[in-house]
């Protein structure tokens, strides 16, 4: 088996969660997070959706993980994310965080905002 190096550029993948907090880069963020090429930081949740709009076209799509159980998101925030462009795939958290960190494995330009479990 041939096992290859990856490499996440600026993005930094996801190394663990638990009730209320993230492991992303090494750092521990509690609460709400963003995390993209942009960096790492906190997301306040729904209603907070410029730094969501500021991925417009550096992105192919944000994951948005709901919390430990799959939700929708709020009607207002979806129109808003699809007039911008933004290819937005809802997810519980645990899934996003797994199909974010393989796709910036591959180098695939991708963002995710994550509620916590």
């Amino acid at each position: 088996m041939r096992l290859n190096e990856v490499t996440f550029n600026d993005s930094k993948p996801v190394d663990g969660y638990g009730p209320g907090f993230f492991r992303i880069g090494g750092e521990v963020y509690h609460g709400a997070v963003l995390t993209g090429p942009e960096g790492t930081g906190l997301w306040g949740g729904y209603t907070d959706s410029e730094p969501l709009l500021a991925l417009a076209g550096k992105v192919d799509v944000l994951f948005v993980g709901t919390g430990a159980e799959i939700a929708h998101l709020p009607r207002e925030l979806r129109s808003t994310l699809d007039e911008a462009g933004i290819g937005v795939e809802v997810m519980n958290s645990p899934a996003a965080c797994r199909t974010y960190n393989v796709l910036l494995s591959e180098g695939r330009r991708v963002a995710m905002a994550l509620v916590p479990v």
